[in-house]
């Protein structure tokens, strides 16, 4: 405290610097918010109760009485025998008043000068000979987890933290730590206790759990300069029926193409991360990639061990296997884009086309990796920026066409399809840059070379192809460009330029299928749609198993699924993702995006490689 004398000192030092600063505030703006500051009203009343309180010490002033938090009960006693009017109420309300009692008794405190918090004993028996400490953590229970895992050291057989959730009530807290034993809870021993058996004991706990705890040797401390870490998730998960997970409390819920921040990443098998709307910042439980995958190894996939059945065209149930069996073909519309994919390469024919299908079908699967996470990177979209591309891709017959031209026809000003490259001669209904390029073969032959087709193939003897220059002509226009590949020709545009939005058009179970599509008829020959066929359940039975395929081997590169059960549903819930992912101000792009040119030339997709 300051003596008159050091107050005065003070004030005259304040004059003197406001004089100064007055004197400076027409030229400098620092000089002009110092003597703002300066003038404040508030700071000088801060003078003036220093000032008091000064006065107020020098009179060394005694409590009168240092016990009074009891008096209003005491008074509301003494106010019954007075009658209860209207007066006499409202002062009874006001001495049970929360606030009134809180401030007799902070008067309380401060009379006996109480300011310090005092520390319950710690009971004689806590402390074991054996340990080296022991510390009493006590944490108020709400409906929210408690943010941590145990399990059983398999050396020492004792129950120790497994980890920390970060954002839970544990981490919040500071006092428990990932390998921290735990002694005793609410009281009760957990020795030769399985961990199973502890989650009843913190059930039972009402207001606040207490823990004896051992802590651990050491604790890693967490940088907060630590890069953040975005993933997509490409699978759904349910913590609630996976029986491996470690605490169902403990773990969150996702769906295929949520967003998720990755919190921790130490333990190989549960990775800790939180939904980007989750406003708490509360971490959760997610399986781990290499997890994930391997579950997805342990299991079976039907198209490798059910038998590929092929018979000849002209035998009885024989099948021919076209590329686009679609409801394009079904219908019978006919739009510029929409040809016949060039995807059958120099083979043709129904025997090597099955061949082909049936050898892509079995022989991915050593290779291939399950769609489970990938790494993405915040993109804000700029008015200047060309809208994203847009591929469909799914199983021949599945709907891709049919989709494709609904979105043509809703809104024509906004979506547009890529004109396709031939080298066939033109007929006498074509035109010119409407319906094909129409180009010689040693063009198109160099192009093939230059890498300028995204998909190109040969069909009696001409070639068709899908041209780089063809989506950049649709782009450049300011449409949203359409685009229907094979999903192994994705690649091709999968670069920060074209920042492709992947749907992937799925079928229904087969019973669906075979409801929905058994009457309809398909195109069995480009060139003579007179000849067409019905679907058999084998062609909806290798749709499916087709699909499959394509979900395990490119899985990782589609940002949306749609299953095409009704076409009406399906072409709502498509023209409804396409808005919002158009209009949105934040959109999540593979963090591979951004590398440079010469990774991006090594590798075709993001898969989370080197995360550690």
């Amino acid at each position: 405290m300051l003596s008159r004398t050091e107050h005065r000192g003070v004030c005259r030092l304040l004059s003197s610097v406001m004089s100064e600063t007055e004197s400076h505030s027409d030229r400098e703006e620092d000089y002009r918010f110092l003597h703002s500051m300066l003038m404040e009203k508030k700071l000088h009343l801060l003078f003036k109760i220093h000032e008091r309180l000064k006065r107020f010490e020098k009179r060394s002033p005694i409590p009168v009485q240092q016990h009074v938090a009891s008096l209003p009960s005491e008074l509301t006693e003494d106010l019954k025998y007075q009658g209860w009017r209207a007066e006499v109420k409202e002062l009874a309300a006001l001495f049970n008043k929360p606030h009134f009692k809180s401030l007799l008794s902070v008067h309380d405190a401060v009379a006996q000068r109480d300011f310090e918090p005092i520390l319950p004993q710690i009971p004689d028996d806590v402390l074991d000979e054996d340990e080296d400490s022991v510390k009493i953590v006590s944490l108020v229970k709400t409906k929210e987890p408690l943010g941590a895992t145990i399990k059983r050291d398999k050396s020492t057989g004792a129950i120790v933290v497994a980890r920390i959730m970060r954002g839970g009530a544990a981490d919040k807290s500071g006092l428990i730590h990932e390998g921290d034993e735990l002694k005793e809870v609410n009281g009760v021993s957990l020795e030769h206790r399985k961990p199973k058996e502890i989650l009843p004991l913190l059930a039972r706990s009402q207001g606040e759990v207490k823990f004896k705890i051992v802590p651990a040797s050491s604790n890693e401390e967490i940088s907060p300069n630590k890069k953040k870490l975005f993933i997509r998730a490409l699978f759904d998960y349910d913590p609630n029926e996976d029986p491996t997970v470690p605490c169902k409390d403990a773990a969150i819920a996702f769906k295929r193409g949520d967003v998720l921040q990755i919190v921790s990443m130490e333990d190989d098998t549960w990775w800790q991360a939180c939904h980007l709307k989750d406003s708490n910042g509360r971490a959760g439980l997610i399986p781990s990639k290499q997890l994930h995958e391997r579950r997805v190894a342990l299991q079976r996939p039907k198209a490798l061990f059910k038998p590929w059945r092929v018979k000849a065209p002209g035998d009885e149930g024989g099948r021919s296997f076209m590329e686009d069996v679609d409801y394009g073909a079904i219908t019978g519309i006919h739009i510029a884009g929409f040809r016949r994919s060039f995807r059958l390469g120099k083979k043709s024919g129904w025997a090597k086309e099955a061949a082909r299908s049936r050898r892509w079908s079995t022989g991915v699967h050593g290779s291939m990796c399950p769609p489970t996470y990938i790494e993405v990177i915040p993109y804000h979209k700029d008015s200047t920026d060309r809208h994203r591309l847009v591929i469909l891709v799914g199983p021949s017959g599945v709907g891709v066409n049919e989709l494709k031209r609904r979105l043509l026809i809703s809104d024509p000003d906004r979506y547009s399809v890529t004109i396709p490259h031939t080298t066939r001669e033109k007929r006498r209904q074509e035109n010119e840059g409407m319906d094909y390029h129409f180009v010689s073969v040693h063009m198109f032959e160099e192009d093939i070379l230059n890498h300028r087709f995204i998909e190109y193939g040969c069909y009696r003897g001409h070639y068709y192809g899908t041209s780089l220059d063809s989506v950049h002509q649709v782009m450049a226009e300011g449409k949203v460009c359409l685009l229907d590949v094979h999903p192994s020709k994705i690649k091709h545009v999968y670069t920060s330029e074209f920042k492709p939005y992947v749907v992937f058009v799925k079928p229904p179970r087969i019973e669906e299928l075979c409801l929905t599509r058994r009457r309809a008829k398909f195109s069995s020959n480009e060139e003579d749609t007179n000849v067409v066929r019905i679907f058999a359940e084998e062609d909806f039975e290798d749709m499916i198993d087709l699909s499959e395929t394509m979900e395990n081997q490119y899985g990782h590169l589609f940002d949306k699924v749609v299953v095409n059960g009704d076409i009406a549903v399906a072409f709502r819930e498509l023209k409804a993702d396409l808005e919002k992912m158009q209009e949105a101000e934040v959109q999540w792009i593979p963090a591979e995006w951004i590398c440079s040119s010469e990774t991006k030339a090594r590798r075709s997709c993001s898969y989370l490689t080197g995360w550690k």
